[in-house]
Parts: structure tokens; sequence; C-alpha cells
């Protein structure tokens, strides 16, 4: 019959503590991992506001107001910033 700690010294208990420890947190976080996805990412990244000049622009490109209406309005962009 074998008693006691079979040898081990009280490092080797500690080192075989922290090695279960150390691979109980690896395969939860592969569980995480894989039920999250690897590529998703952490954080959405906020989407970029656009200044009312490129809103200007972007209507003159479309189309939407013409090149007079375009001048008149940027240029009251123009005098009214600080």
């Amino acid at each position: 019959m074998m008693w006691g700690w079979s040898g081990w010294s009280w490092w080797g208990w500690l080192a075989m503590t922290v090695v279960m420890l150390a691979f109980g947190g690896l395969v939860i976080w592969a569980l995480v991992a894989i039920v999250r996805g690897f590529d998703r990412p952490r954080r959405p990244e906020e989407p970029q506001r656009r200044t009312p000049e490129q809103i200007l622009a972007e209507r003159f490109a479309a189309g939407e107001i013409d090149e007079e209406e375009y001048q008149r309005r940027r240029k009251v962009l123009s005098s009214s910033a600080p």
C-alpha cells in the first residue's frame, strides 16, 4: 500500500498544480475562441463621420446639385467655419 506523497516534494506538487491550471485555461480559451470565431474583431470600429464639405462634394459628384449650387454652398460653409 502506498501512503503519503509518493516521493514528490512540495515543488513537484506545486508544478503539477500550475501545469494543470494552465492546461485548463488553455482548454477554456480554445472553446471560447471556437464559439466566438477566430476572425471576428473584438470591438467594432466606429464609422467615420463625414464633414459637411465631404457630403457636399459627394452630392456634387453624384449629380444631385449643379456647379453653381456647389460653389454657393461651399462658400457658405467656408464663411461659417470658425
